[in-house]
């Protein structure tokens, strides 16, 4: 959800919304720096491909959702922990923990900023993570995480003999909805309206970019067998969204 496009008002963030803007204290220091510990512990076990550590850790009813929409439950979750292959290796640093209390359930939000080396190439991912302990027997136990992919700015990618000059124009995808491509220099901007903020639109190669506001979509311009441009494909969260040119483009 982007607030500068204002298109994807879902829902489901609403009400996690206004939940998280109910009451609930700060967890007293000692929790909070076991919590974060135990975090931390977890996190280091996925590099280190320690399962026994998540095996202590989760509840019996576990449930677990990774940043590709893949839930698991302790059994699986467990079983996916295992070392990492010949020439990867990596890190992921619990960054800025923020932990509430709700009696014998504390639940922690933090960043997890993961670093990989990946036969040399140093890859690094951000994350943010919600967690769910409950307190069984004297001991925190996780019950439930949840992970999303950080969007960042990927690295820029120089696309030689990139035709600037035929993508400006408005693509329409319903009455009064459009995006208007406009050329700045050697770049391209869109908006979502006239007076709009201009979205840089970073090339990813010929006919391809990626828009660089919160979402990253892909934006790929679509030609006719004679070479010109008849379309304007959004692909959005799996999805694409068909924007055509107005008629003198």
């Amino acid at each position: 959800m982007t607030p500068v496009r204002s298109r994807h008002l879902c829902p489901a963030a609403i009400l996690v919304l206004a939940s998280t803007s109910a009451s609930a204290d700060e967890a007293p220091a000692p929790v909070k720096k076991e919590i974060v510990a135990l975090t931390q512990q977890l996190m280091d076990a996925i590099g280190d491909g320690k399962p026994e550590v998540w095996q202590r850790a989760l509840t019996e009813d576990a449930l677990i959702t990774d940043e590709f929409g893949r839930r698991q439950d302790k059994t699986e979750a467990v079983k996916s922990i295992r070392p990492l292959p010949a020439g990867f290796s990596g890190s992921i640093e619990v960054r800025d923990p923020h932990v509430r209390a709700h009696g014998d359930t504390v639940v922690i939000d933090f960043e997890g900023y993961e670093q990989e080396t990946v036969f040399g190439q140093k890859l690094v991912v951000r994350y943010l993570f919600t967690a769910t302990y409950v307190r069984r027997d004297g001991t925190w136990k996780l019950a439930g995480m949840l992970d999303v992919t950080l969007p960042t700015q990927p690295p820029m990618l120089k696309v030689r003999d990139m035709p600037l000059a035929d993508y400006p124009g408005t693509y329409r995808y319903g009455p009064d909805r459009a995006f208007l491509i406009e050329r700045n220099g050697d770049k391209l901007v869109f908006r979502t309206k006239a007076g709009g903020p201009a979205i840089a639109l970073d090339p990813i190669a010929r006919d391809v970019f990626m828009g660089g506001d919160d979402e990253r979509n892909l934006l790929v311009f679509r030609r006719d067998e004679s070479g010109h441009v008849t379309e304007l494909i959004e692909r959005r969260k799996f999805n694409d969204l068909h924007l055509k040119p107005d008629i003198g483009k």
